[in-house]
């Protein structure tokens, strides 16, 4: 078993957890998760959430079949409603991790996606099913979500599902079932033989996955089975599967390979590990492998691969509040970009239409950070949670750091303006959430307690002070003072800001705010 944490509670150390596991977390959230305890805080983040309304048509008169203020994910679709469509399904996306309830699942749901790739499919409807599915099971089971991806339509597209038929057997998705999904590719032991799996074992699983269509007239759309196009002969699994045979079962045939497959104890041990690299760190050594990994893997196998309980341990694990887990990580994109909106608490605008520009504004940026949702560069995902030895620093390179440094830079400043709406922090207000905010050494500790990992040095500290203090050399806690006396003071507000915004601009530009 993982060993359980049983050290004091903390602020700082409810924000570690609520830095891995959500998109951002207020100065208010973070109070609260302090207060509460660690296994209070753990049981909320996994709660079950309803599953969320789907997107609709904010503003698009002319898709014949969605009129404005409903969903298109089960309609019909005609000549050119996929651009706009899918400009919904950006923003959408994007929404669920804004604002949202100390949750874990939207964390859990990218997780998948990054897992279960699906790219470069063009109709929105496949997409949103897909994500859909995803987002159900996100804590589920892990064997029956195989399952149940092996035959969504997106994947079939994606990995060529559609087109393996008995005459012609396609090995794409069979080989990135057993490489990339399930087992992994292992050592070589031989000819065709990667330890966990062999070249006879791809093109005896491709006959099984024999059959299964996409019906693209369907509305919604679907998946079908058709026994005409598969193989229905017996086939032979090699000796790194005991030998077993999967015998013709026509539409759950499938079903069978992947319960063969997941009685395979490596299975647990290859999700585990991603699972680790995704919350912990990409560094595997034989002690966390064994000390790890192998806890992890035994209560995912004892609880027939439900992933809710190895999360849960996990983040209630001793290993997860250690000094070198804190700071260790380089935020993606996507967790870059959201981040602030949540801490900060920033509004978007109530007009639907501009909103969805907004989101698709900030998509936009993801995509120029080369994470931008539904595009991953390959079936194995985003390279920062694979390639060895660069991992997560692959995020930060000539192309991406500009762009995160004119996005923070923009925010914490002038603002960035998007149509009538302007995307920026308002500190003055968010002083609310401060303890003590007439205290200048307590509001620089509290802003890096929501941007950084880890507690600042005396010497940052002391540079900060100097910040916030300003020219003219009239203290912090006069200028606090005089606003908090008159708050509805435009005047005294900005003077506030006037210190505020500076500070949060160099605090923004510290290589800690790239860190989780």
């Amino acid at each position: 078993m993982l060993k359980s944490y049983t050290g004091s509670w903390s602020e700082h150390l409810a924000a570690h957890l609520l830095r891995r596991t959500v998109f951002g977390a207020s100065r208010a959230t973070i109070r609260r998760f302090g207060q509460m305890g660690m296994q209070a805080c753990i049981e909320e983040l996994l709660e079950v959430l309803p599953p969320p309304p789907p997107p609709i048509n904010v503003g698009n008169d002319a898709d014949p079949n969605v009129p404005i203020g409903e969903t298109w994910v089960d309609k019909a679709t005609t000549a050119g409603v996929n651009i706009y469509r899918r400009t919904s399904l950006n923003s959408w996306s994007l929404k669920l991790m804004y604002q949202q309830k100390p949750n874990i699942r939207e964390k859990m749901t990218l997780f998948w996606h990054n897992h279960f790739v699906v790219a470069d499919i063009q109709d929105p409807r496949f997409v949103y099913k897909t994500m859909a599915l995803l987002r159900s099971q996100s804590l589920g089971n892990f064997k029956q979500l195989t399952k149940d991806i092996t035959i969504d339509p997106s994947m079939l597209l994606y990995l060529n599902g559609n087109d393996n038929t008995r005459q012609a057997p396609n090995e794409n998705y069979a080989r990135e079932l057993l490489e990339l999904f399930t087992l992994g590719k292992g050592n070589i032991a031989g000819p065709g033989d990667y330890t966990t799996y062999t070249e006879s074992d791809i093109m005896a699983i491709s006959k099984v996955l024999t059959g299964w269509v996409v019906v693209f007239t369907a509305v919604p759309i679907r998946s079908e089975f058709r026994i005409n196009r598969h193989d229905t002969g017996s086939k032979q699994l090699s000796h790194r599967f005991g030998n077993e045979i999967i015998n013709s079962n026509g539409i759950n045939e499938y079903k069978d390979l992947i319960d063969v497959i997941f009685r395979r104890e490596e299975v647990a041990r290859f999700i585990c590990r991603k699972l680790y690299i995704w919350f912990v760190h990409h560094d595997i050594d034989e002690e966390i492998e064994s000390e790890i990994i192998t806890p992890m893997a035994e209560l995912l196998r004892s609880n027939d691969y439900e992933v809710k309980p190895v999360i849960e341990a996990l983040l209630s694990s001793d290993h997860f509040y250690t000094h070198c887990s804190l700071g260790c990580m380089v935020k993606n994109p996507i967790d870059f970009m959201v981040s602030p909106l949540n801490i900060f608490n920033i509004p978007m605008p109530s007009d639907k239409v501009l909103e969805e520009r907004v989101l698709n504004t900030l998509y936009a940026s993801t995509r120029a950070q080369q994470m931008a949702l539904f595009e991953a560069p390959s079936v194995a995902g985003w390279q920062a949670f694979y390639q060895a030895p660069l991992y997560d620093k692959l995020w930060l390179n000539a192309y991406t750091l500009p762009v995160r440094k004119v996005y923070t830079d923009t925010i914490s400043s002038a603002g960035f303006p998007i149509g009538t709406y302007r995307l920026q922090i308002d500190p003055a207000v968010y002083l609310q959430q401060f303890d003590d905010p007439q205290n200048e050494e307590s509001v620089i500790k509290q802003f890096a307690l929501i941007l950084f990992a880890k507690p600042l040095s005396a010497n940052q500290l002391e540079e900060l002070r100097k910040i916030l203090n300003g020219v003219p050399a009239i203290s912090w806690s006069a200028i606090y003072s005089t606003y908090a006396s008159d708050p509805m003071n435009n005047t005294k507000k900005t003077a506030v800001n006037n210190r505020l915004r500076p500070l949060l601009v160099y605090m923004m530009r510290m290589p800690e705010i790239h860190l989780s």
